[in-house]
């Protein structure tokens, strides 16, 4: 670098949401006496008052501090159960650009507390974004010291040598060593931990985002500037100033010469170690391979191949990970689950490593669907390898397909032109080419090419054809769809709901109709023409600003008028059930309901006679419950592949855009009616199954309809962190089944605050009889059984999810790699079949005797109660 410049980056041209982490809370507060509990009980509802560790939440915001403005609304940590220490190590993004800071703009950071009925702030704190003295973006950690009984104590702490280091690590200038830095840094932060402050001083430690270069703060009228800086040499150098080339001649100070804050930035040292690299390729030579076909572990080199091989989908290799991997690779090559960590093992933008491994791919042993699914996923950019695990989906039943339907249409997303276009990894673009240009690739296997080629050719596309809008994945679901009636209608309409967001989809629809049979063309035309009716009446009912029973007329009208009339001369088949054809509509059974949206309730009159019920809703993106009710479905198939059947009744849901869509109405009645009108779920069976016989008064098969279906959904909502659960979206019909419903908030979010991991109200347990019963011996070994065949097939589940790893799901989109990481932890794959039993045992105990939730679900009685 030469003596005359400096690398930064200007912050007026850095247009990315700032970020902040929060990482723990240090201290507590003087403990209550037990003579103060006694004479203001009140006091102890404030859990801070009796515990050093108690539940807070944390919020931050952004506010100009000369105008007192505020920037940003607040963002809010997720709720986390403490238990020795108050730690979150959570980001949270602002709604704000770092372009659009100032160096008046501030971060306020308030921690919350529950006193029981409300949430109150327990301290507020500020801090600047940009350093005063150099106006540098401020990185790394930072803890703010405060005296709880203080407004005015708040300090920025800098005294530990260990938190030094630890903060110049982070910011990277201490150069990382993988294997010593896993031994090193977490002693560092246990020993950073064992700081100890005297009771009522608190420390909150927040950490600033790294970026790879430092960050200048810069206005729009020096954006233009640049930065002169003399040569470095005492006798000419004044590092007192140093000015800008500009007609202001601003001025930075830079302090004096043995205390300059002037940093020089090394652009090499996030680089690849050239030593390293140049070992890799050594070790991996082409002349080595014929060496390692004759490589066999000993038992404890197996023992711990066997181990990375067994690590759940998503976790990244170390170094040495993938060097064993590579290493035995022939000796792998009949074992199925190893495929996709050598893939992860090897870089195929190496034309020898993607030759070798092109080739020896052939010959692996068949991996499983799950991994197939792997391989689909945006990680994967190799044509080849996509097209492998393709072949593989190519053996799967169309009853299994559709159960992945709503992931592979996504993960086809990812095989857009942009996908295929890095040529520095050898990849290529099926988008624009023809089987000409197709046979001059060399950059893979023979045998791949060849695969390649059949598959152009195979294709129903003309050899001089100018645009091909075509992939291995695309092209076997459309075949596939093709072939089977059912699967058609959901492949379209998965299609259909996300083509708005991704116009490469488009062509793929119109890729598909024009393959259809003219039959098939009509009855899905029929479809779409019933969809946009409905959707049409929605709107008028919507728009018309009348009580209830006024749009319960329109609703008859337009029923009568128009829908009834186009049935009447095109039956059609239902998009939420290809199986079912609908010939009429019966008005007197339809509604509106109550709501803002106010969707309807339509009842249709079948071909076999029997009546369809269905909710369509206009405004509201439905395709999170879409994929919710995808896994439950998925999990339910799992269960019973193992001849476990808990009775779970997840009903149809098919987003038909991305604002509207139908749902299957199910005759049910939610817990908050059956407990205002029964005082209990028992006489609620008792009112529709009697049995005077049974204990209970139930019939038994329904109590074993309710324990089953109970576990079931207890143990799924668990593991997809299902929030916002209250009496009104749990549901049970007479024969007792019981289900859920509405799922705006997965995967951990929760509007309430601090939300059980597990919704089970004690009026559940009542109805099984009470704890000591046998019915809840039942449900607790059904949960254990479900739970454990869950575990083993988490592989599935989170490949899945990774594929929605990019969609429009809200609670996805928040948070992509961390909405995956949550249903790992929950599936706790660290822990062997007993803990986990004992950890779900845990769950239970802890949800039967929770009193905060009853609390939360009187509160939103009343508040429906008032409402209403």
């Amino acid at each position: 670098m030469g003596s005359r410049s400096v690398t930064f980056c200007v912050s007026q041209e850095l247009n990315v949401p700032f970020r902040v982490k929060v990482k723990s809370l240090e201290g507590y507060k003087p403990l209550l006496k037990y003579s103060e509990r006694i004479q203001d009980p009140r006091l102890t509802q404030t859990a801070s008052n009796v515990s050093p560790h108690s539940d807070m939440l944390v919020s931050v915001q952004i506010f100009d501090d000369e105008t007192g403005r505020i920037l940003t609304i607040p963002e809010f940590t997720p709720y986390i159960p403490f238990k020795n220490l108050r730690k979150w190590d959570h980001w949270l993004t602002l709604p704000i650009s770092i372009s659009q800071l100032s160096l008046s703009s501030k971060l306020r950071v308030i921690l919350w507390e529950y006193d029981g009925i409300n949430k109150i702030p327990f301290f507020i704190l500020q801090t600047s974004i940009f350093n005063g003295k150099d106006n540098l973006l401020k990185r790394g950690l930072e803890s703010l010291k405060f005296q709880y009984d203080d407004l005015n104590s708040l300090t920025v702490i800098d005294d530990n040598k260990v938190s030094n280091n630890l903060n110049k690590y982070y910011q990277g200038e201490i150069r990382k060593v993988d294997w010593l830095d896993e031994i090193t840094i977490p002693m560092l932060e246990k020993e950073r931990e064992k700081r100890s402050w005297p009771v009522g001083v608190f420390v909150l430690n927040i950490e600033f985002p790294v970026f790879e270069l430092p960050v200048v703060f810069t206005d729009s009228q020096n954006t233009d500037t640049q930065l002169n800086i003399p040569t470095l040499n005492n006798s000419e150098f004044n590092p007192e100033l140093v000015t800008y080339n500009n007609t202001n001649k601003t001025k930075i100070s830079l302090g004096d010469k043995y205390n300059s804050t002037l940093k020089f930035y090394d652009p090499d040292q996030f680089n690849h170690d050239p030593i390293e690299e140049k070992f890799r390729r050594l070790e991996r030579a082409s002349k080595r391979s014929n060496l390692d076909k004759h490589l066999k572990p000993d038992a404890k080199k197996r023992d711990y191949l066997n181990k990375v091989i067994n690590y759940p989908p998503g976790t990244t290799l170390t170094p040495h990970e993938k060097s064993s991997i590579w290493k035995y690779r022939y000796f792998l090559v009949n074992n199925k689950k190893a495929l996709t960590k050598l893939l992860q093992s090897t870089n195929l933008s190496e034309e020898t490593e993607r030759t070798e491994v092109l080739e020896l791919m052939d010959s692996w042993a068949e991996i499983d669907v799950d991994d197939a699914i792997e391989l689909l996923g945006s990680a994967y950019k190799n044509i080849s390898v996509r097209a492998y695990a393709v072949n593989r989906l190519k053996k799967a039943s169309d009853k299994e397909l559709e159960l992945y339907l709503l992931q592979l249409v996504q993960a086809v997303c990812f095989e857009s032109l942009s996908t295929f276009s890095d040529k520095s990894n050898s990849e290529f673009s099926i988008v624009d080419i023809t089987p000409s240009q197709a046979l001059s690739i060399s950059n893979y296997a023979a045998s791949q090419q060849k695969q390649i080629n059949n598959f152009i050719n195979s294709s129903s596309i003309s050899p001089n054809a100018e645009t091909i809008v075509i992939s291995p994945l695309a092209e076997f679901l459309i075949r596939r769809a093709i072939k089977n009636a059912r699967l058609g209608n959901f492949f379209y309409w998965y299609l259909k709901s996300e083509s708005s967001d991704n116009p490469y989809l488009d062509q793929i629809i119109e890729s598909f109709w024009s393959r259809l049979a003219e039959e098939r063309k009509l009855d899905l035309s029929e479809e779409i023409k019933l969809v946009d009716l409905l959707r049409e009446c929605c709107n008028e009912i919507r728009k018309l600003k009348e009580s209830t029973s006024k749009k319960q007329d329109l609703l008859t009208h337009l029923l009568t008028s128009r829908v009834r009339q186009r049935l009447k001369h095109h039956p059609t088949i239902l998009p939420l059930d290809p199986d079912t054809l609908v010939t009429d509509v019966d008005p007197e059974a339809s509604r509106v309901f109550k709501s803002s949206l106010s969707p309807l309730k339509i009842t249709f009159k079948t071909k076999i006679g029997t009546p369809y019920a269905i909710m369509y809703k206009v405004g509201d993106d439905l395709r999170q419950d879409q994929l919710v009710v995808q896994i439950i479905s998925l999990m339910n198939e799992l269960l019973k592949n193992e001849n476990v059947d808990l009775k779970l009744l997840p009903y149809k849901i098919l987003a038909t855009g991305p604002q509207d869509g139908v749902i299957q109405f199910i005759p049910n009645d939610t817990m908050a009616t059956i407990l205002s009108q029964y005082s209990g779920i028992l006489p609620y069976f008792r009112d529709h199954f009697p049995d005077e016989s049974n204990d209970l008064g139930v019939q038994q098969w329904v109590m074993e309809n309710f324990v089953k279906s109970c576990a079931g959904y207890c143990v799924i909502t668990y593991i997809l962190g299902v929030g916002d659960r209250h009496l009104d979206n749990l549901l049970i019909t007479t024969d007792g089944h019981f289900f859920h419903a509405d799922f705006g908030y997965i995967l951990g979010q929760d509007p309430k605050p601090f939300p059980p991991l597990m919704k089970l109200p004690p009026q559940i347990i009542e109805a099984f009889g009470g704890t000591e019963s046998s019915n809840y011996d039942k449900f607790r070994s059904y949960c254990f059984v479900a739970y454990s065949i869950l575990r083993r097939n988490a592989g599935l589940i989170l490949n899945l999810f990774e594929l929605m790893k990019t969609s429009n799901i809200p609670d996805i989109r928040i948070d992509p790699e961390g909405s995956i990481q949550k249903v790992k932890e929950r599936f706790n794959l660290d822990m062997s079949e007993e803990e986990a039993t004992v950890h779900f045992q845990n769950l239970i105990n802890d949800s039967v005797n929770a009193l905060l939730p009853l609390v939360i679900d009187h509160l939103h009685n009343l508040a429906q109660y008032w409402r209403a």
